[in-house]
């Protein structure tokens, strides 16, 4: 393999052709000199799903990720977000190109399930939990020795910016100069770089919010940075996205339409409800437009069906059948799989009484939540001074007591974007954009993998 085929994956989370124009001068003018295709989203079209079908030319039915988290039934508990490799399925493309080309070196900067994979070199946030109950901002690199360089230069990571109401550029520009870093020190020949701004205000606000016009030139700038970067390292530099995100305006509280039913049980602690999905006949894991309902007696199945099929808001209920052909066929996936209607998107919400609701409910708090919470973007409106009162809370903590940072809303209505269905408008695709290549104007979501071999000059048959 040479160096004419070394090549750059920038994911710009939430790009779409749609947002390519006034607001991406550079990315509009680098994309006009080359191809633009449109990528037929996987279902879900979720972060660690896309990426996963990405990376091994897989559906999730054989990879395995069925959406950012699921219920683990062995120990009878929801999770999100978790960070090992090993828990894709399949060979990736780095063990790939690896067995036809030995010398062959794979850098992933913040794509997920990063941590214990067999890529060469490695950044992904990883916070420290001191028994005191802090959260102090870290990240995990391999090799090790790389988390100690990287921050000593770019300062700490600002992972308070990653996710919740702080959320801002600053995160992407960080990983932006950590990647072009691991580059001059390592020279990997394909790099992987994972850019989350667009998919804040887009999901806050709504993707025609006028708060998105500035995110966009921001991050066009990082784009652009990056990319007069590689390519004056003689790289080959594919831009790609994972979803496009579209105006919602209708939470949907599934899992309070199973506890009405009798179907999820809850326990008290210190007088606020948790869910407790081992003990419930039915409950579901809400990921932005999609739900996976697990159902313990699968004789109730039908029962569970019929009561969640006239909900307002639930577009669709997959069976066996159905999971089937969305490629979602995994004994990880729901019983059942909800799909929301285009204007609609699922909660996490079990609590009938916001007085009883979890105290994490009102943190941001990725792990412990049964679902996701894109409500972690806001401060709480009703509150005379979220930040003030934030500080203080912060105060407390440096001077060694426990403070919960409960200043989370619990009003699902706020949230104007989502995620997670295929749009009907191509327009809202998310999309892949490289110098050359095939002018076919779409793709499907597996077929990026392929796109990926080609670049690198690999065969997609093995040999």
């Amino acid at each position: 393999m040479s160096v004419s085929n070394k090549t750059v994956v920038i994911n710009v989370v939430g790009l779409t052709s749609r947002f390519i124009g006034e607001h991406t001068p550079f990315l509009r003018q680098w994309a006009a000199k080359g191809h633009l295709q449109t990528i037929d989203p996987v279902i879900p079209a979720v972060t660690c799903t896309a990426q996963s079908t990405y990376l091994t030319g897989k559906y999730p039915g054989e990879h395995g990720i069925v959406a950012n988290g699921w219920y683990f039934e062995e120990e009878a508990e929801v999770k999100l977000w978790r960070q090992s490799n090993r828990l894709v399925q399949g060979e990736k493309i780095w063990e790939r190109v690896r067995e036809q080309v030995p010398e062959f070196t794979c850098a992933n900067l913040f794509w997920w399930y990063n941590m214990y994979s067999t890529v060469d070199y490695s950044v992904t946030p990883r916070p420290m939990y001191p028994a005191d109950g802090r959260k102090i901002p870290d990240v995990y690199t391999y090799p090790g020795g790389l988390r100690d360089e990287l921050q000593k230069e770019l300062g700490q990571f600002p992972l308070f910016k990653f996710w919740g109401p702080a959320t801002n550029i600053e995160v992407s520009q960080w990983i932006a100069q950590s990647a072009m870093r691991v580059e001059e020190k390592y020279d990997p020949t394909l790099t992987l770089i994972y850019l989350p701004h667009l998919d804040y205000n887009a999901q806050r606000h709504g993707p025609d919010h006028p708060s998105v016009h500035q995110d966009l030139k921001e991050i066009d700038a990082v784009c652009r940075e990056l990319i007069e970067f590689y390519e004056g390292r003689d790289a080959k530099v594919i831009v790609l996205s994972e979803y496009g995100i579209t105006p919602v305006n209708r939470p949907v509280h599934i899992n309070r339409v199973l506890r009405k039913a009798g179907y999820l049980e809850v326990r008290e602690e210190r007088g606020l409800e948790m869910l407790d999905a081992g003990a419930s006949r039915a409950f579901a894991v809400s990921d932005h437009q999609i739900s996976h309902v697990y159902v313990r007696d699968k004789s109730e199945i039908p029962a569970v069906k019929a009561l969640l099929e006239p909900v307002a808001g639930i577009g669709r209920l997959l069976d066996e059948t159905g999971k089937k052909a969305a490629h979602l066929d995994h004994p990880r996936s729901g019983d059942l799989v909800a799909l929301a209607e285009p204007d609609a998107w699922f909660t996490y919400y079990f609590w009938l009484d916001d007085r009883k609701a979890p105290d994490y409910a009102r943190t941001v708090d990725i792990h412990r939540k049964p679902g996701y919470d894109p409500v972690e973007m806001f401060l709480n409106p009703k509150m005379w001074s979220p930040k003030l009162y934030m500080l203080g809370k912060l105060l407390l903590r440096k001077l060694g007591f426990r403070a919960l940072l409960d200043v989370i809303p619990l009003d699902a209505g706020l949230i104007g974007g989502s995620h997670g269905l295929r749009p009907d408008d191509p327009a809202d695709w998310p999309v892949l954009i490289r110098k050359k290549g095939a002018a076919a104007p779409s793709i499907k979501a597996h077929e990026v993998y392929a796109v990926l071999l080609e670049s690198l000059g690999v065969d997609q048959v093995k040999r």
